[in-house]
């Protein structure tokens, strides 16, 4: 289980917190009321869950640091503070020291818990692979060695131990708020159809036909020879048709012929347009009645 800090995570990470920062609150016991560290830093997992803070104990031991829980602290932003649950002075000096040079592995985390758990802590589960005298020091108290649980390093999870790293019911309560928003979706139906159709019209148009017709013209004129004597067989004198001449004309032929005039496409298009509605949605808000205690909302 790697662990990372929390810049080293999400360089971003104060935006999730409105802008507060846990880093630089001072660490009190919740029963004494007693000062023992400054948060340095905070651990986080793969997935970005809390899992220890990073406490200096420089206030009155120098130099030391070691990891606090997340599962054993309470916040209070407007006091400035953070309390833990069920640590006391003594026992955060026992705590291993932690080495920012060197890398949080299974063993490290062992002695740490080890410091935690102590026979009183009864929501932790009970998976014991095998059982070890453990005595654990209280401050006012002396117990008796007991049994305690130990864990299989390749199969250990975080929430193996919800003490030490839950976010219990009694300082971590959450509350689900819910509001409606407004969903939309289209539904297509039929608004009318276009029925296209054909008719036939009449009219009378006229065309002009140029026509030729022929006809006999008969002139007497006088001949150049006038006068001349001609021998009797050429003066053929007869009776009867001596000449035909066929007279022809034209006369115009109507038919009629149909030809395309237009071509006529039928399609459809698609016209876009942003309708705007609006309903009343609901949304639950939070009312705390504090009763004159100071409060700390994030």
């Amino acid at each position: 289980m790697v662990l990372h800090k929390l810049a080293d995570f999400d360089p971003q990470y104060r935006d999730s917190f409105e802008g507060k920062d846990i880093k630089g609150l001072s660490v009190y016991t919740e029963n004494t009321d007693e000062k023992i560290g400054t948060v340095t830093d905070v651990l986080v997992d793969e997935e970005g869950h809390f899992r220890y803070l990073i406490v200096d104990l420089g206030f009155w031991i120098f130099g030391k640091k070691v990891l606090l829980p997340i599962g054993r602290i309470r916040v209070d932003y407007p006091a400035g503070r953070i309390y833990t649950i069920g640590l006391t002075r003594e026992q955060a000096e026992d705590l291993p020291e932690f080495n920012e040079r060197l890398a949080v592995d299974y063993d490290y985390e062992e002695r740490v818990r080890g410091v935690y758990r102590h026979p009183l802590d009864q929501t932790r589960p009970v998976e014991a692979s095998s059982a070890v005298e453990t005595p654990v020091p209280v401050e006012g108290r002396t117990y008796q060695p007991t049994t305690a649980p130990t864990y299989d390093r390749d199969r250990y999870s975080y929430e193996q131990e919800p003490s030490l790293y839950g976010l219990n019911e009694q300082n971590h309560q959450t509350l689900k708020l819910y509001e409606e928003r407004l969903i939309a979706n289209k539904r297509r139906q039929k608004t009318g159809e276009v029925a296209i159709g054909k008719h036939v019209e009449t009219e009378t148009a006229r065309v002009a036909v140029p026509v030729e017709r022929e006809r006999v013209v008969i002139e007497r004129v006088t001949p150049t020879d006038a006068g001349q004597t001609v021998s009797s067989r050429e003066a053929n004198f007869q009776e009867g048709e001596v000449a035909r001449v066929e007279i022809h004309e034209e006369t115009p032929e109507i038919r009629k012929e149909a030809f395309v005039r237009e071509e006529i496409r039928v399609s459809k298009v698609v016209d876009q347009e942003t309708v705007e509605t609006q309903e009343t949605v609901r949304r639950e808000e939070l009312d705390v009645d504090t009763s004159g205690l100071p409060r700390e909302q994030r």
